[in-house]
């Protein structure tokens, strides 16, 4: 039972395909006085030829990501954040250890038939081989077992339904820091 007092984050990861997208939105809509950070369009801001690498951009959207969840939180809303979580789930723990919240986490997975169907209509098939990679890191990590979600065969509202209702994605956040 959530604590009436305490605001939520839901932290939606996966690799590419299997829904994250689709469910984050839903889970929006559904969600009282939510909004929805979506870490692929702060990815995206970069512009121009000299840009960042890749690592100080990821790093980037994580600051990003986090200064907005912070700001949602602090003004009384709930938060949905859309984007892959590889190792940052203990350093952004540690950075909201200080708010009155309750973090759901869930790994979105979907069986590589599904992700290559799902990547193939929406015309990304060339991510295939990053999904995989994703899929295949996120899955052999023991530390994530209770938060992975398998999709396959399920729809959005189903999806979004589960992930309101189970209290297997809530993550214990030290306060003690």
């Amino acid at each position: 039972m959530q604590d009436k007092n305490k605001k939520l984050i839901y932290l939606i990861s996966g690799p590419l395909g299997v829904g994250k997208s689709t469910t984050s939105k839903e889970l929006a809509r559904y969600i009282k006085q939510c909004v929805l950070i979506e870490g692929d369009k702060l990815l995206h801001m970069f512009k121009g030829e000299s840009q960042p690498s890749w690592e100080e951009r990821l790093n980037l959207t994580w600051e990003n990501i986090l200064a907005l969840t912070r700001n949602f939180i602090v003004n009384d809303l709930n938060v949905v954040i859309d984007f892959v979580v590889e190792d940052e789930l203990d350093w952004f723990c540690k950075q909201i250890s200080d708010l009155n919240v309750e973090l759901r986490y869930i790994i979105l997975r979907a069986d590589k038939d599904k992700l290559t169907e799902r990547l193939n209509m929406r015309g990304d098939i060339d991510s295939l081989d990053r999904s995989l990679f994703l899929l295949n890191k996120m899955e052999s990590s023991p530390s994530n077992n209770q938060f992975i979600y398998d999709t396959t065969l399920k729809q959005p509202k189903e999806i979004t339904q589960d992930v309101i209702d189970d209290t297997r994605f809530n993550v214990f956040i030290d306060t003690s820091r």
